[in-house]
């Protein structure tokens, strides 16, 4: 059943109702404990996913994810978010065999991002709109989320 609810590709929000986010300090922790800002992002196609491991919708999009991950983690930045410790995410992940990082956050994250439910996934262009936002799971890897990204690199600030 829950593989079922990944099947469908998440759409792109439309023009008129793209957000655009204004501010991008939020402090995250690495598995390492070292310390990113999404400040850095700015300016890069972001993908932000907010997951977890206990969350049946979170991990049938997880194969996806991996897959798109797989092929653009040097042209996109991937946030992984979750709120459970690193050694019970980390875990997960080495066992399921994705390569992906996970972020845990340290302050508290941009009011664009209110989150009530996982799980949660941003994508965001390099001028900082949101094109994507999408709760529940999705196919991440399908060919429309691919050309959608496509667009995005090639597009200039």
């Amino acid at each position: 059943m829950n593989k079922g609810l990944a099947l469908f590709s998440p759409s792109v929000t439309a023009k008129k109702d793209q957000q655009v986010i204004k501010d991008y300090n939020w402090i995250l922790k690495s598995k390492t404990g070292h310390l990113i800002n999404l400040e850095d992002s700015k300016g890069q196609v972001v993908f932000i996913n907010f997951w977890g491991t206990w969350c049946p919708p979170c991990i049938a999009e997880m194969p996806s994810m991996q897959a798109l991950y797989k092929d653009y983690k040097d042209k996109v930045e991937f946030v992984f978010i979750s709120d459970e410790d690193h050694s019970l995410s980390n875990t997960f992940l080495k066992e399921k065999g994705y390569t992906f990082e996970t972020f845990v956050p340290r302050t508290a994250y941009p009011k664009i991002f209110n989150v009530t439910s996982i799980p949660r996934t941003f994508l965001i262009d390099k001028s900082g709109y949101v094109i994507i936002d999408k709760t529940g799971a999705a196919n991440w890897n399908s060919k429309a989320v691919r050309k959608t990204i496509d667009e995005l690199l090639a597009e200039d600030l």
